[in-house]
Formats: structure tokens, C-alpha cells, sequence
């Protein structure tokens, strides 16, 4: 199976999964609050429903929840975070992520096929940022062969794969691929939705912390093709 194969990926039996699904489900059921999670759903446009539990209490009930567990093994996050994505309320989707981006450093190449199944279910930027910077970025680091995989998200028609590609090297700094990243966004710059032209201004504007006129020089090349919202979000710190 290729890293990049569109087959749904099978839910691992997972003990650890099994333990934290439970605990998660009772902490986070016990605390839902309707009135704010009709507000959180409607400020998500109703992407998914909510449970209304506000962010300072959701880190505390998580932390709860996580207590004492063993350090998972690949399957077992696989497992959860699948799990997880299944579940309806957008806050074990958080879960997950979070989970996830501590828990990264266990995953292999292999992983990949449970993580583009996180990215197009259900997608929206609130999950999506998270699991390109913390979650491909990481992998790519670690296993640069998956860069390869990057060059087929950029340009798949699904647009969170191509937004996951653009902001997987967010957080690489002076380890950013210049060439890699600057194709990119010259092969996405016409692309007809919002999200994917905010992520090339986004992922220029990040880099340019890092080499300010390399994405001065690339900006003023590519002016005519890049729309103007990738433009303003690429200079906004300049």
C-alpha cells in the first residue's frame, strides 16, 4: 500500500485505545455544556456538532483523561485517533490531534494512511492546520522520503490535501525546502478556493521569518499569478 492510497484505513485493536476512549467519552460527556456547544458549532460554520466544553477546561479533562497511561505504541494512536474521527463532537476530534502531535515521534511512514484519512474527513482549518505543522511536518522530518507524498497532495483535487502540503514545513524555519515550498505555491496560485490561497501567504509569510528576501524576490516574480490575498498575507510582516 502506497502512504498516499485512498483505501480507509482499518481501526487497530488497541487495549490502550480502548481504556482512553472510555475515560474520554465519560469525562467529556459529563461536562457538556448545550447552550455553548449550539454557539462553538455556529462559529464553525456547523462543520460538526459540539459538546461546548470551553479550551482551558477541555486541556484539563484530557489531561485527566491520560493520566497514568502507557506510552502508546503506532497502533495505539492510529487506533485512537481513528476512533476519535468516528466519534461525532468536534472535541474528541481535538483530542486526537493533540494526542497525536505528543505522540508523533512513534509514528512511521506507515502512519500515513491514517493521517490523509484525519485531513479529508471531515475537514476544516481547525483540524487541518494542526495535522499539517504537527503532525506531517514532523513525519517528513523524520522520514524525508515522504516528501514524495507532498508533491502528490499539492496537487490532488481535494483542497485540505493541498493545503496540508503547502503548511506541512510551517514550522521548519532554515530547514525549509525554498525550492519545494516556492513550487508549491507557483502550482496552487490560481487555485479557485480561499483556504488554499491563505495557506500559500501563510506558509510565504511564515517562511519569510526566516529569509525575508528570498520571499520578497518570489513575491515580486510571481506577482501576477499569485492572487492578491496570498500577496497580502505573504508581505503582511514585510
Amino acid at each position: 500500500m502506497r502512504p498516499n492510497d485512498q483505501q480507509p484505513p482499518k481501526v487497530p485493536r488497541s487495549a490502550l485505545a480502548d481504556t482512553l476512549v472510555e475515560r474520554l467519552t465519560a469525562a467529556y460527556g459529563a461536562a457538556a455544556d448545550p447552550e455553548r456547544a449550539a454557539a462553538m458549532a455556529a462559529y464553525m460554520k456547523d462543520v460538526a456538532p459540539f459538546l461546548g466544553l470551553r479550551t482551558p477546561l477541555r486541556r484539563e479533562l484530557s489531561k485527566a483523561v491520560t493520566e497514568g497511561t502507557a506510552t502508546p505504541r503506532e497502533a495505539d494512536v492510529a487506533a485512537l485517533v481513528l476512533r476519535c474521527w468516528a466519534l461525532p463532537e468536534r472535541e474528541y476530534q481535538y483530542f486526537a490531534v493533540d494526542y497525536l502531535r505528543r505522540h508523533v515521534g512513534v509514528c512511521s511512514p506507515g502512519f500515513l494512511p491514517v493521517l490523509r484519512r484525519l485531513i479529508v474527513t471531515v475537514p476544516w482549518w481547525d483540524t487541518v492546520d494542526l495535522l499539517a505543522a504537527h503532525a506531517a511536518g514532523p513525519l517528513v522530518t523524520a522520514y524525508p522520503e515522504l516528501s514524495a507524498v507532498m508533491d502528490e497532495w499539492i496537487g490532488d483535487e481535494d483542497l485540505w490535501l493541498a493545503r496540508t502540503a503547502l503548511l506541512h514545513q510551517l514550522r521548519y524555519k532554515s530547514a525549509t525546502d525554498t525550492e519545494r515550498l516556492f513550487a508549491y505555491c507557483r502550482r496552487q496560485s490560481g487555485h479557485p478556493d480561499f483556504f488554499v490561497r491563505k495557506a500559500i501567504g501563510w506558509a510565504l509569510r511564515e517562511y519569510a521569518k526566516t529569509d525575508p528576501e528570498a520571499v520578497r524576490a518570489f513575491v515580486a516574480a510571481q506577482r501576477g499569478p499569485l492572487s492578491p490575498l496570498s500577496v497580502r498575507e505573504a508581505l503582511k510582516n514585510l
